[in-house]
């Protein structure tokens, strides 16, 4: 053990997993193992736990080099000992280690070690994804009329992708439209719960089950706002529309959490009630909870995941949105990956004028609905052209932008001044929610405008990290006697809840904001995903941090009017193109980058990829190998 109480001493691991490494090693001296694996299973367990802590779902064993690269050379060298040559005849030769048949704390699989829990979770994912994607009956007849009447021909002759994206929900019980901002996925889902209603009860003779959901208070509210100002613009009966839900829910209150328990009420021997579940934001949702949503979908029912492919994937284990997304709509030599059956449908159903198809018949292909065309950021959009220069990897051309003479963007190079400019800059876009706070405005239009602004980081510790920025930003507002701080709490304080509090309703990610009552009691006001204003006392709130300054992974599934965001000083692994892009796109109307060149250039060419076998399972095998 002496290789991991070095790594622990240098925090290259966690005392978590330095207990795994140590139940194993316990577990497998029982088998009388050789001496020089009583060192390397420890350490194999030791990193696979590492792993997950850091998003990772597995381990591969031919690119552990990744992991320990950044390690003192000394115990780089000890590890790369322990871990080359390893083999599948000798790993599955341990008694903690099986392929799967065996419930065993570790799993070998396809080149890769999972903790028996996650390879359990991918391997029924990817099965459970693979059988829902197959064909379902659909009158394609009556599908063509109804896109007819809901969208109109484009002018020019050119595919409506939203018009496929619907065609694609409907062919398939399980079904993905991803797109990026401003690509109209809001839009494209009210027209498909507007046709999908219809034909239900047509069908059916009574009205669906609809529900929506998000894996964040604040997305499942802008998905409730956005889908009730989206339906007001269709053409519907008043039958129809009473169909459809105005309210949308978190995943974790859809699925009913238990009190004291990572379990939920809702799972495959007591499912959910409903014919139809669409969820936003889906590449927030990781690998644990899109098996425990499938696990309590009703076999009858269909499931429809929107979500941005090109964000960053969630912060707990897994890249699923991404990973179910990895040969979504590729195109080679200008040919799609639909299999010719479903190019056939789409072909009659919606005048689909593309290419002929690739050769093949992978059904998870024909359930995937990319949508192209952005109406938000149009060839005046700076904030447009800079998403797409990062999410391609044209570091060079992201600098040329930002420095160009565009109105909504902004670049500063990083600078002491730059700093406290920005510092200032930022606390005086967060003066317009005090001053309407002393002039007694409700907490709504309190947080509305607070959501005006943000600022965006991307690690949490130093000067350019949440913490020092949160601090700053509260000394500037105190200095400009915006804020009276006199303790850990005070009138006007930001907060977002870090951990999910059931019985109060308030989960990970909300925000709320501290004002003083007329009684002189301090209340935080959140609002709720149906609108609803809540006020709690601010000792009852779950664990917490203030929020003038949030993490970019934080803010998905949010949106404001202005966006400011700064990149570390130095390089860090956080710095990905994912995290550029994902805190562009959370910027309507401006954006205002702090960093240096290189920093922008290098994060935009760094690309987030996750350990993960699901991808492997969804387009190479039948899921179980």
């Amino acid at each position: 053990m002496a290789l991991l109480q070095a790594l622990r001493q240098l925090q290259l691991i966690r005392p978590l997993d330095l207990q795994f490494a140590r139940f194993i090693r316990t577990e497998a001296l029982k088998d009388d193992i050789p001496t020089d694996d009583g060192e390397r299973l420890p350490f194999i367990a030791a990193l696979v736990s590492l792993q997950l802590g850091k998003g990772e779902v597995c381990l591969p064993l031919s690119d552990y080099h990744t992991l320990i690269d950044h390690w003192p050379i000394r115990l780089r060298e000890h590890a790369a000992g322990l871990l080359d040559g390893l083999s599948e005849t000798r790993l599955l030769a341990y008694s903690v280690i099986s392929d799967g048949k065996d419930e065993t704390p570790l799993v070998y699989s396809n080149g890769r070690l999972y903790l028996y829990r996650y390879w359990y979770y991918e391997t029924q994912v990817a099965q459970t994804i693979q059988r829902l994607t197959t064909p379902i009956d659909v009158a394609a007849s009556t599908i063509k009329a109804g896109l007819k009447r809901l969208f109109v021909t484009p002018a020019v002759d050119e595919t409506d992708w939203q018009q496929v994206a619907v065609a694609v929900a409907l062919s398939r019980r399980f079904s993905v439209i991803s797109g990026g901002p401003g690509t109209g996925k809001t839009t494209t889902v009210a027209r498909l719960l507007s046709l999908y209603a219809e034909l239900f009860s047509q069908r059916e003779q009574r009205a669906p089950l609809i529900r929506l959901a998000a894996p964040t208070g604040k997305a499942a509210a802008r998905l409730s706002e956005s889908l009730g100002n989206a339906q007001q613009q269709l053409d519907m009966s008043a039958a129809v529309q009473a169909m459809i839900p105005d309210q949308a829910v978190t995943l974790h209150r859809l699925l009913g959490p238990r009190p004291d328990s990572k379990n939920f009420r809702h799972h495959r021997d007591n499912p959910l009630h409903l014919d139809l579940l669409v969820v936003d934001e889906a590449s927030m949702i990781d690998l644990p909870m899109i098996f425990r949503l499938l696990d309590a979908l009703p076999s009858h029912a269909q499931l429809v995941m929107i979500g941005d492919r090109d964000q960053l994937a969630s912060v707990e284990a897994g890249s699923v949105l991404g990973d179910i997304c990895a040969w979504q709509q590729q195109e080679v030599s200008g040919e799609l990956c639909y299999s010719p059956a479903q190019l056939d449908y789409l072909q009659e159903v919606c005048d689909l004028s593309v290419p002929p198809s690739l050769p093949g018949n992978n059904p998870v292909a024909d359930a995937l609905a990319l949508l192209r065309k952005s109406f938000r950021f149009d060839e005046n959009s700076g904030i447009g052209h800079l998403a797409r220069a990062v999410n391609a990897g044209e570091g060079q051309r992201a600098v040329e932008l930002l420095t160009a003479d565009w109105s909504d963007i902004d670049f500063v190079p990083l600078s002491e001044s730059g700093y406290q400019q920005m510092v200032t800059d930022v606390a005086s876009g967060y003066a317009r929610y005090l001053e309407l706070m002393r002039s007694g405005s409700d907490p709504k239009e309190l947080l509305a405008a607070f959501n005006q602004i943000q600022l965006l980081a991307v690690v949490r510790q130093g000067v350019y990290g949440v913490e020092g920025l949160n601090l700053a930003i509260e000394a500037q507002l105190q200095k400009q006697r915006l804020i009276r701080v006199s303790g850990a709490w005070y009138s006007g304080r930001p907060v977002m809840i870090t951990r999910n509090d059931y019985q109060l309703g308030l989960y990970n990610g909300d925000i709320g904001i501290a004002v003083e009552d007329a009684d002189g009691k301090l209340r935080v006001w959140f609002e709720l995903p149906d609108g609803e204003m809540k006020g709690v006392l601010p000792g009852r709130l779950p664990e917490h941090e203030t929020v003038y300054a949030m993490t970019v992974h934080k803010s998905q599934g949010s949106e404001f009017d202005k966006v400011v965001m700064i990149l570390p000083a130095e390089d860090s692994p956080l710095l990905t193109r994912e995290l550029i892009y994902t805190g562009i796109t959370r910027a309507k109307h401006r954006f205002v980058l702090h960093a240096t060149v290189q920093a922008l250039k290098t994060g935009s060419h760094r690309r987030t990829e996750r350990a993960s076998g699901l991808s492997w399972r969804l387009w190479h095998s039948n899921g179980t190998s």
